[in-house]
């Protein structure tokens, strides 16, 4: 009987600390591919294809969809960003650093092929975006 009643509160306990743990993650760290909107966030100026991200508590948008076979840059936009989506890596392009506080970083992606998306991540890989090519 005591057997019981231990694995009975042991398990309460798992329980209740998973859901406590559960309820704590804000839902905009929670990520449904199917449901993420996507923000316009690129033009093309002069023959080149500019996409703006901002970093500050996670990448906004983190979905974005960009013309392939045309160069591109990607700008970083943070506003006193003192969490990890300031220490960015774009793997695909050999791009890693922590970037200003406040200010904007130009990243160069080359000419992005269709279909081949370009990821970012933070330091912790807590936070991401992804750009999609056509």
């Amino acid at each position: 009987m005591k057997n019981k009643t231990a694995l009975i509160i042991i398990g309460l306990g798992l329980f209740v600390g998973l859901a406590i743990i559960l309820f704590s993650i804000p839902k905009s760290n929670i990520v449904n591919n199917t449901k993420l909107e996507q923000i316009p966030n690129s033009e093309i100026k002069d023959g080149i294809q500019y996409i703006t991200i901002d970093a500050k508590g996670g990448y906004s948008p983190r979905v974005s969809t960009a013309k392939g076979g045309i160069p591109t840059k990607l700008i970083v936009k943070t506003n006193s960003t003192y969490d990890c989506s300031a220490a960015l890596s774009v793997k695909s392009v050999g791009f890693q650093k922590i970037l200003q506080k406040t200010g904007e970083e130009v990243i160069d992606l080359g000419t992005p092929v269709s279909g081949t998306p370009v990821r970012g991540v933070c330091g912790m890989g807590m936070y991401n975006f992804l750009v999609n090519f056509e």
